[in-house]
């Protein structure tokens, strides 16, 4: 095993074991404070081999095992078939233990993200500059979803695998992988500019162009799928309507704009204890979650300028891309619903934070420090049915 691949492993086995135990410790210990209504999200699906794997199956995960187990309805049609597609086939190989193969896809990928991150880094940074990046991604507090059974890590190891091959001069296979992505997460679409700009710097464009095309075929299997199984092919174009989840007439300056009201209503809150807030049913939880996930964002921006200066274009154009796509569909409650989640897998971030601490130490340990609280915090909210991201 290279030396990188082994540092790469060490992060991601002492990373998932800790926060494997913190939430379980925070499941039993915190039990008390669990959500009142936890009751209401809470289903049969959830629940399978016990606290153990059953701890990792939270919200949206009832979805992607109820598509695993019965296809697609309406309702469900809003989450991309290859992730569920994964747990069907797995699950029935475990026997009906759909939320341990749920685990099984999630820690598989998770753990050829943390490889396939470490060379990237490496070869555009150094060693040390591969340990920061792949380190960073560990304790990103929204880290917790790359073990849960949610499509993060399938997500993120497609797209790294994406880069690696066209930089590569493999378009047909970065092509294939991309489509493999957006079968995933429709954020996979941030993937094709990015692409199209490395195969036309390619030195034979056509084959490039030809070999990325084949993003439209593997694709198109949502479509076909979502109109063999409900009968309507483009059911997912309004099913973020469950998430009052709309496109704006304005694009992503239309969730910036919402973001930064959503923000100065909750300082506002904050500082003089009154104002006009999103809940009014919890008027200090509104102003905490739309100041977190601004907070998010305005890092999140200067990190896509900072990789698009020291990586290049394709890196910048994907990281920016990936904001654009939820920034222009604000929900009218949470204008930056789920942003910082989001962010976890637009890799380039974290080679951008990794080239920003390079030469400053202090630098470092803060990110470290500050990621690493948040993301206990998260994993506490996550075990009892606290909404997270």
């Amino acid at each position: 095993m290279r030396a990188g691949q082994r540092q790469a492993l060490d992060i991601y086995l002492w990373s998932r074991a800790a926060i494997w135990i913190a939430a379980i410790f925070a499941f039993f210990f915190f039990e008390p404070n669990r959500h009142p209504n936890a009751d209401r999200w809470d289903t049969a699906r959830l629940h399978d081999l016990g606290y153990f794997t059953d701890i990792w199956a939270r919200w949206d995960s009832d979805f992607f095992l109820r598509i695993a187990q019965n296809g697609y309805d309406d309702a469900s049609a809003a989450f991309h078939p290859l992730y569920p597609a994964l747990i069907a086939l797995l699950g029935r190989a475990f026997f009906g233990h759909y939320i341990l193969a749920g685990l099984v896809v999630s820690l598989l990928a998770c753990l050829g993200s943390f490889v396939l991150l470490h060379r990237l880094a490496e070869e555009r940074l150094d060693v040390e500059g591969a340990r920061r990046t792949v380190l960073y991604l560990a304790v990103f507090p929204m880290a917790l979803f790359l073990q849960a059974v949610y499509s993060e890590s399938l997500f993120l190891v497609l797209v790294l695998a994406a880069f690696a091959l066209a930089e590569r001069n493999r378009f047909a296979g970065a092509g294939v992988v991309a489509g493999l992505a957006i079968l995933t997460r429709a954020a996979g679409l941030a993937l094709v500019p990015a692409l199209v700009l490395l195969a036309w710097r390619s030195r034979d464009r056509l084959r490039a162009f030809a070999g990325l095309a084949l993003v439209l075929p593997v694709a198109a299997i949502y479509p076909l799928v979502l109109w063999q199984q409900v009968g309507d092919p483009w059911a997912f174009a309004n099913a973020q309507d469950r998430w009052h989840r709309h496109l704006s007439h304005a694009g992503p300056l239309g969730g910036l704009w919402n973001g930064l009201v959503a923000g100065w209503r909750g300082l506002e809150q904050f500082v003089v204890g009154h104002g006009t807030h999103v809940s009014a049913a919890n008027p200090m939880h509104a102003a905490a979650e739309n100041i977190q996930a601004l907070a998010f964002l305005a890092v999140f921006l200067v990190l896509t300028v900072v990789a698009w200066r020291r990586f290049g274009a394709p890196y910048g154009l994907f990281a920016a891309v990936s904001l654009a796509i939820p920034l222009s569909y604000p929900s009218s409650r949470w204008p930056l619903l789920s942003l910082p989640r989001f962010g976890l897998v637009i890799f380039p971030l974290f080679l951008a934070l990794a080239a920003v601490t390079a030469t400053r130490p202090r630098l470092h340990t803060a990110v470290v420090a500050c990621s690493a609280l948040f993301l206990g915090i998260a994993v506490v909210q996550w075990a009892l049915w606290q909404w997270v991201a």
